[in-house]
């Protein structure tokens, strides 16, 4: 049998530098994701499944029930859609969830990122983006060939000054940052965005099912809509499901998108079982509020708990807690030390953060128990040192919390 050729030696040398730089030199020769295997009894807070909705019969029985099913799936682009399609219906759904007129689902958050910052912005667009904004939102505005203008994060000021020198364009934001949980003022974005006629997107993938009513995201929690044109989201997060989707306040934006952006126009339409799944998951996240209390109770005894622990939590106000650590020598001393705990999260480092300020992210969940969350404040003070009893603010927060009458059980179904 043939083998296929090596990479001739010069296009090798990318590859040669990443073992020899980062896995042999700055990781000693390991590979910096793989730690230890979570035994009996550890805290896993590794994936965003905020609602834990991953397993809930609801969903994965409307997706067997469309894998059972005799149709066949529409493997074509989505601008071939009817309009009663399931994938067409399930747009307008989760459109009118988040309040907008019409809505565009596609195969990821990051093709819907990228996508709709290739259908709006061009080399005369000027892009103010958040120096902390996903990548996918960076990434598409370079896809476009606009102009970039970070500005410091979570800066309205800044941004106001440099949408003052450079122009009106498109302004970028998450609402919730994915790498340390900190949440964008939102209010004051939109206002500072409308007042120099900017195009505002806001990035709801960490807060679209967590927050706002029936989960319908910041946004809506903020009653802003009106000053924000797009907004998007990867739906892999509280969804628990795998598509992006696009909420606009232009009706004729979903057909222009799907004939305009490069990602939508050669991807294939979601697999019918993906649409069920999120169908049903749309239905559960509007339903049932107490998912929504437990995780926001759960953060908030977490981050109660490690006020006082001299961590660097990065001003997380969320569900995500990010321990900094610095350079990523350090930051798989912290993951294996959280892990001979019980505790385990996710190493993030560059390209996800800048070098010197890798971190071990804490994705928390509404499956988690009162102990749980005071499990992890006792093993992340044992890491640095401290005392293993949590501090009294945690302590206050547990007990205030015992027995307040919502249906923790319920988050393991």
């Amino acid at each position: 049998m043939n083998r296929p050729p090596r990479l001739p030696a010069g296009f090798r040398e990318r590859i040669d530098h990443f073992y020899a730089a980062r896995v042999q030199g700055a990781w000693d020769g390991r590979w910096i994701f793989e730690g230890s295997i979570p035994g009996p009894g550890s805290v896993c807070v590794t994936n965003n499944d905020y609602l834990a909705l991953a397993h809930d019969r609801r969903i994965t029985c409307a997706m067997t029930r469309a894998l059972a099913s005799r149709g066949s799936a529409t493997l074509m682009s989505g601008v071939f859609l009817a309009d009663g399609d399931p994938q067409a219906l399930l747009e307008q759904r989760l459109a009118a969830h988040l309040g907008y007129p019409t809505g565009v689902l596609c195969q990821s958050g990051w093709a819907a990122n990228a996508g709709l910052l290739q259908t709006i912005a061009g080399p005369d667009t000027p892009v103010y983006v958040d120096v902390l904004a996903h990548m996918s939102l960076w990434a598409g505005a370079r896809s476009a060939g606009a102009t970039v203008h970070p500005f410091r994060h979570n800066d309205p000021g800044h941004l106001a000054r440099l949408v003052a020198r450079h122009g009106r364009g498109v302004v970028l934001v998450d609402s919730v940052y994915s790498t340390d949980g900190s949440v964008s003022p939102l209010a004051e974005i939109a206002a500072s965005s409308r007042a120099a006629d900017c195009v505002l997107v806001v990035d709801e993938s960490h807060s679209l099912g967590t927050h706002g009513p029936r989960g319908a995201g910041m946004v809506a929690e903020l009653g802003i809509s009106e000053n924000v044109h797009f907004i998007t989201a990867s739906l892999s997060k509280a969804f628990a499901g795998r598509a992006g989707i696009i909420a606009a306040g232009e009706p004729r934006f979903a057909r222009y998108f799907k004939m305009s952006s490069y990602p939508a126009i050669f991807s294939s339409t979601l697999l019918p079982h993906d649409v069920a799944g999120l169908a049903a998951a749309l239905d559960v996240v509007r339903a049932e509020q107490w998912r929504r209390d437990r995780l926001h109770q759960v953060a908030a005894l977490v981050r109660g708990g490690l006020i006082d622990t001299g961590l660097n939590l990065r001003d997380s106000r969320s569900q995500i807690v990010s321990i900094e650590a610095g350079g990523e020598r350090e930051v798989m001393r912290l993951r294996d030390d959280l892990e001979r705990e019980g505790i385990f999260g996710s190493v993030f480092c560059p390209p996800a953060t800048v070098r010197r300020r890798s971190m071990v992210r804490l994705s928390l969940h509404a499956a988690l128990t009162d102990v749980d969350a005071e499990r992890i404040v006792v093993a992340c003070r044992a890491v640095v040192g401290a005392s293993r009893r949590p501090p009294a603010s945690a302590r206050r927060l547990l007990r205030a919390s015992t027995g307040s009458g919502l249906l923790a059980g319920k988050a393991r179904d």
